[in-house]
């Protein structure tokens, strides 16, 4: 297991194949995919292909989207981590939780060790997060975290507003 850092609560490590099932569990709830207009995936063939195609070539950036697991029962809980888009030229920080584990300050914790990491290992000089304008608990996540409201634009035809955060040290 390659993990990559671990918060009071949480272990965040990289993602393998053999994780389909897990992806598949997550990402094949209606709720979990609502405001990030995905539809929920059917089968691990569909999750494996997100994991060998989306998720492992971020690794090799040292970035990448990273399993939670929580540390008292190693329960696997979501993702958190930083991605690269290309066509802006930014690094993404980004969070999915099973909706059971919504509300008790999980994301929150990922979200900002994901930074620090981002800042202070990695060096990132900034780093945006992007939510759908009626994702209320996301773009507080945002706020909470310290990143700043830039603006709303439409990305894959869906509204969001874009915050960013900046390396300081």
């Amino acid at each position: 297991m390659h993990i990559i850092f671990e918060t009071p609560r949480l272990i965040l490590r990289r993602f393998t194949e053999d994780d389909a099932p897990l992806l598949l569990q997550l990402n094949s709830d209606p709720n979990v995919v609502k405001y990030v207009h995905e539809r929920p995936l059917q089968t691990e063939d569909e999750a494996r292909e997100i994991i060998v195609s989306i998720i492992l070539p971020q690794y090799e950036l040292n970035l990448g989207r990273w399993a939670i697991h929580t540390k008292a029962d190693a329960e696997f809980i979501g993702w958190c981590g930083l991605k690269y888009l290309p066509k802006k030229d930014e690094i993404d920080l980004g969070y999915r939780l099973h909706k059971k584990c919504w509300g008790k300050g999980y994301a929150i914790e990922a979200a900002i060790h994901t930074l620090e990491y981002g800042f202070n290992t990695l060096k990132i000089p900034l780093i945006v997060g992007k939510a759908h304008v009626d994702n209320a608990a996301s773009l507080k996540i945002l706020e909470k975290i310290g990143m700043k409201f830039i603006r709303e634009e439409v990305e894959d035809e869906c509204p969001i507003k874009v915050y960013t955060i900046a390396n300081l040290s």
